[in-house]
């Protein structure tokens, strides 16, 4: 190490990864205080799960194709990055979705939020429900509140207010879509804690809705079906372009990549990462930014009350199908952002994106892109090999969209264990593991396996880890 430099090393080279360097050389620069960084990426590239490819004028995302605007840590960084010109909202033309019946297309109903309606009208009308599981939705303006505080998985709670049938046609698929997990399994404060806020406060989640959105106005959000589409963003040349502006930002690190951490141990004058290839790299702190397994792996000797709570955290795969098409050879229009498949339907796609709609200047002129997800089991390599699985999803969406012929181009890929499960019980955990934290110096944990699994919670994370690593630098000073 240099001469009064401190040295830490950030493990994982994801957005995450790239926003930690990013903040600890900031600050370096900002405090005048001299700082080594290091990154380590076991993988060849930087970026993690964000990854654009162009092929044929087309833009195809890998990874994630857009950001929440609602979580204000996302456009905060791209302002910081002299990105903001860049990003591009949603088509306004087409904000709404569908979910699958059988093979027919429903749309959701205007006014219908995740879980739970807020426009009376629309939702009576909507096919996809019938006339009982209707009443019984309606039953939530009746129905008290829950007794006490306890926490509860998102299933039960849309049983509760909603009924059998609001989880498996509208709760089921819209929770699959965001975290490729099943609602019986996931916590409701972890992954959507505004329904338990509603509901603490206004008691009906369709009243205590309607007032939100209320409140707001007749904007972007009282309008559209499904998800708030409005408060999605992209960059008009793909998210890519974030990871690629984050890793010019770090040029003042030591980037390698292509080489994995094995253990993280502890000894007297900080610590120490022992490398795959046997080399071990001493450092006064190091960010961790690894899946939550992978961490708890590393944590093992050092930290085992640390590592028990991150191996107990799962994480589902995800597989993506990005598909080119002639305009002629599909039939559907394509006039939405997409639709979500309930697993009742007992399908293999658990989603398709109707990306050339859903942003401008996906695909030239003539052109449609068609982007599709499996989950679970069928996207991990215990279920499906790549080959198989792409024409399992090309098969599915065949008679749906009335897709004919091949594709012109398509792009297959994996995220094996990429989406952690914040299962019932989730944020005590996350407790936990800050209070253990709080007894090591040095060390910091971030990414989506703790407080939110988008683009904005990554950057958020990031940001508090290294913080955290600086004060425990400065502590170290003083």
């Amino acid at each position: 190490m240099t001469r009064g430099a401190r040295r830490v090393v950030v493990l994982g080279g994801g957005v995450t990864g790239l926003v930690a360097c990013h903040r600890l050389l900031q600050a370096s620069r900002a405090q005048n205080t001299p700082l080594e960084v290091h990154l380590i990426e076991a993988s060849f590239r930087l970026g993690g799960v964000v990854e654009t490819e162009i092929v044929d004028g087309v833009l195809m995302e890998k990874g994630p194709d857009c950001f929440l605007t609602s979580k204000p840590e996302g456009v905060e960084l791209c302002e910081e990055l002299g990105l903001g010109e860049q990003l591009i909202g949603t088509n306004e033309h087409y904000r709404r979705s569908f979910v699958l019946r059988d093979e027919e297309l429903l749309p959701v109903p205007q006014g219908y939020y995740l879980l739970a309606p807020y426009q009376i009208g629309p939702f009576l009308m909507s096919p996809v429900f019938s006339p009982l599981g209707k009443l019984r939705m309606a039953m939530d303006v009746l129905l008290p509140r829950k007794k006490g505080d306890a926490d509860e998985s998102l299933a039960d709670f849309v049983r509760r207010r909603f009924g059998r049938e609001a989880l498996e046609r509208m709760a089921q698929p819209m929770v699959a879509g965001i975290y490729s997990a099943d609602p019986e399994s996931l916590s409701l404060k972890a992954t959507m804690p505004q329904f338990h806020e509603i509901e603490r406060e206004h008691r009906s989640l369709i009243l205590g809705l309607r007032k939100r959105m209320q409140r707001r106005g007749s904007g972007e959000g009282v309008s559209a079906s499904g998800p708030r589409y409005g408060l999605f963003v992209s960059f008009a040349r793909g998210m890519s372009v974030l990871a690629d502006t984050l890793a010019e930002k770090i040029s003042g690190a030591s980037i390698r990549t292509g080489c994995r951490a094995e253990s993280l141990e502890r000894f007297e004058r900080g610590w120490r990462v022992r490398l795959e290839d046997g080399e071990g790299v001493e450092a006064d702190a190091v960010c961790v930014t690894l899946p939550p397994r992978a961490s708890g792996r590393l944590l093992e000797k050092t930290a085992p009350d640390i590592s028990g709570e991150l191996m107990s955290i799962p994480s589902g795969s995800l597989a993506t199908l990005n598909l080119v098409y002639r305009a002629e050879q599909v039939a559907n229009p394509l006039q939405a952002m997409g639709f979500v498949v309930p697993a009742i339907e007992n399908r293999t796609l658990l989603a398709c994106s109707f990306s050339s709609t859903k942003f401008a200047g996906r695909a030239p002129e003539g052109k449609v892109l068609i982007r599709a997800f499996a989950g679970g089991e069928a996207a991990s390599r215990a279920g499906f090999t790549d080959e198989e699985l792409a024409r399992k999803l090309i098969d599915e969406l065949r008679p749906i969209l009335g897709i004919s012929g091949e594709p012109e181009a398509s792009i297959f890929y994996r995220y094996e264990e990429s989406l952690p499960h914040y299962l019932v019980g989730h944020l005590d955990k996350v407790r936990r593991i800050e209070r253990e934290l709080e007894a090591m110096p040095g060390l910091a944990l971030a990414g989506n396996a703790y407080l939110g699994v988008g683009i904005p919670d990554c950057v958020k994370s990031a940001n508090e880890a290294a913080e955290k690593i600086l004060g425990d630098l400065r502590a170290i000073n003083s």
